[in-house]
C-alpha cells in the first residue's frame, strides 16, 4: 500500500518541487527586471538634470549678453530659462528625495520658473526689464553656476564609480544617517550653499506667491478664549457653557482657536475655527450624516445666501457652484460698490437633504477683506466687448476685481458666455483691453447665473 501511495505521490511532489524552483526564478528575474527599470529611471533623471541645469546657465549667460534694448531677446531667453528650470523641477520630481531635505533647492528653481514666465508674459516694449532685474538674473546666472558645477562633479562620481540610485533609495528609506553615500552627500551638499545664497530680490509679484499667511497681516487685538466662546455660541445658537475652546500654537505666527459643541443631531462635534488676532473666524465644519438629495440648486443657494446674511456676511454674490451628489458647495465673493471681488472669496457647503449648510471656508476673505480704493475704468465696457471672440455669445457681463498672473490686482469687465459647444468666463482688463483670464465652467449648474 505505501509502495503504491509513494509511486503516486512521489511524481507529483517533484513536480510541485520543480514547479516552486521555477516559481521563485520567475519572480526573481521579474524583480531584477523592476529594479533595473527604476534604476535606468534614475539615471537618466539625474543626468538629465545635470545637462538642464547647465543648460539653464547658459541661456541665463546669453539673456544677459545682449543690449538692454533687445526686449524680443530678452522674452525668448526668459521663456526659454522658465522652460529649462520647469525640466529640471520635472526631473528632480524623478528622483528618490522625497526623504532628504533638498526643499531650498526645490524652491529656489520654483522661484526662477515663477520669475522668469511672470517677466516674459508681460509687453517688454512696454515694460523692459529694469536694473533690479537685471541684477536678480545676474545673481540667478551665478548661482546656477554653482549648482551646476556641483551638480558636474557628482555626475563624474557617478559614472566612474557605477554608482546606484537603488542604493540611494535603500539608504533613505532605512534612515541610515552614517551612510558617506555620495549621491546624498552631494544633494546635501547642493542644498546647503542653495540656502547660503545672499538673498534674491524676486519682485513682489514672486515674492507674493511664498509669502505666509500669518497672524501678523491681521487687524485688531488677541480674542481671549472667553470671546472665541461667546462668538462660537452666538453663530450656533447654543448657551456658551456647551462650548470648548482649545488654542493650538500658542506662542507662534499661527496662533489660532477651536471652538467645539457637540451640537450636530448625530452627537459629532461641530468645530470652528477662528485667529487669535482679531478673532475672526476661518472655518466652520459641522461633520453630520447627509441624507438623500430633496432640494434643487435654487433653494440651496437661497439657504446660501440666508446663512452668510444671518452670520455677518452682506453683499456676497455666488460665482460658482460644483454638486458632489448629496450636497453643494458654493463659492461666493465680496463686492464693493458693484464690482466683484474675486480675492475676496468664500465657500459655503449645504447639505441637500434639508438645504442645512454644513460648512463655510473663510480663509481668504478673512486675509483679504479690506476697503479698497477701485480705480476708473478707462475703457468702456461696450468697448472692451470688441475684444471677445466674435462667436462667444455673452449671458452675463460685470465689472470685477481679480487677481492677475503677476500678482496685481486689476480691474476688469467679466462676461459669461458660450462658445464652441462650453460655457466660458473671461476677464477683460478695463484699461488695455487685453485678456486677463478665461476659464471654463462646469456644464448644467456650475455658474452663478444657474444658481439663481
Amino acid at each position: 500500500m505505501y509502495k503504491r501511495l509513494s509511486a503516486v505521490l512521489f511524481p507529483v511532489m517533484t513536480l510541485l518541487f520543480i514547479g516552486s524552483i521555477y516559481w521563485g526564478y520567475q519572480e526573481h528575474q521579474e524583480k531584477n527586471s523592476i529594479l533595473i527599470r527604476a534604476e535606468n529611471q534614475y539615471q537618466r533623471a539625474f543626468h538629465d538634470l545635470s545637462y538642464h541645469v547647465e543648460a539653464l546657465h547658459k541661456q541665463l549667460g546669453n539673456t544677459l549678453a545682449v543690449s538692454a534694448n533687445s526686449q524680443g531677446f530678452h522674452r525668448k531667453g526668459l521663456i526659454n530659462v522658465w522652460r529649462l528650470t520647469s525640466e529640471a523641477q520635472n526631473e528632480v520630481n524623478q528622483l528618490p528625495l522625497n526623504l532628504l531635505p533638498f526643499n531650498k533647492t526645490e524652491e529656489f528653481l520654483s522661484r526662477i520658473a515663477n520669475f522668469s514666465y511672470k517677466t516674459a508674459v508681460r509687453d517688454l516694449t512696454k515694460q523692459p526689464l529694469t536694473d533690479d532685474e537685471f541684477k536678480t538674473l545676474k545673481a540667478l546666472y551665478d548661482s546656477s553656476k554653482e549648482i551646476s558645477k556641483d551638480l558636474r562633479a557628482m555626475q563624474q562620481k557617478v559614472i566612474s564609480n557605477s554608482l546606484r540610485w537603488m542604493d540611494v533609495e535603500s539608504a533613505l528609506a532605512q534612515e541610515r544617517t552614517a551612510t558617506d553615500n555620495t549621491l546624498i552627500d552631494g544633494f546635501r551638499s547642493v542644498d546647503k550653499k542653495v540656502g547660503d545664497y545672499p538673498e534674491i530680490n524676486w519682485g513682489p509679484s514672486v515674492s507674493m506667491m511664498y509669502q505666509r499667511r500669518t497672524v501678523n497681516m491681521l487687524s485688531g487685538g488677541n480674542a481671549t478664549p472667553e470671546e472665541i466662546r461667546q462668538k462660537a455660541a452666538k453663530f450656533l445658537g447654543v448657551p456658551a457653557d456647551v462650548v470648548r475652546v482649545v488654542e493650538n500654537a500658542k506662542g507662534t505666527e499661527y496662533e489660532s482657536y477651536t471652538a467645539m459643541a457637540g451640537e450636530s443631531a448625530a452627537g459629532n462635534l461641530v468645530q470652528l475655527e477662528y485667529t487669535r488676532r482679531g478673532g475672526q473666524l476661518i472655518s466652520y465644519f459641522n461633520p453630520r450624516e447627509i441624507g438623500k438629495k430633496q432640494i434643487d440648486l435654487k433653494e440651496a443657494r437661497a439657504n446660501a445666501d440666508e446663512f452668510l446674511e444671518k452670520h455677518d456676511y452682506p453683499d456676497m454674490v455666488a460665482v460658482n457652484y460644483d454638486d458632489y451628489g448629496d450636497s453643494g458647495t458654493f463659492t461666493y465673493v465680496a463686492t464693493q460698490n458693484g464690482v466683484l471681488l474675486y480675492p475676496e472669496k468664500l465657500t459655503v457647503k449645504v447639505a441637500l437633504d434639508n438645504g442645512e449648510p454644513v460648512s463655510l471656508q473663510a480663509a481668504d476673505f478673512v486675509y483679504e477683506h479690506h476697503k479698497r480704493k477701485l480705480p476708473k475704468p478707462k475703457m468702456s465696457e461696450a468697448e472692451a466687448r470688441k475684444a471677445l471672440n466674435p462667436g462667444f455669445k455673452v449671458a452675463i457681463n460685470r465689472k470685477s476685481l481679480i487677481t492677475n498672473e503677476m500678482g496685481d490686482e486689476v480691474l476688469c469687465y467679466e462676461y459669461e458666455g458660450r462658445i464652441n459647444g462650453g460655457y466660458y468666463r473671461v476677464f477683460i482688463n478695463a484699461d488695455s483691453g487685453i485678456e486677463e483670464a478665461v476659464e471654463q465652467l462646469p456644464e448644467g449648474g456650475g455658474t452663478a447665473a444657474s444658481a439663481r
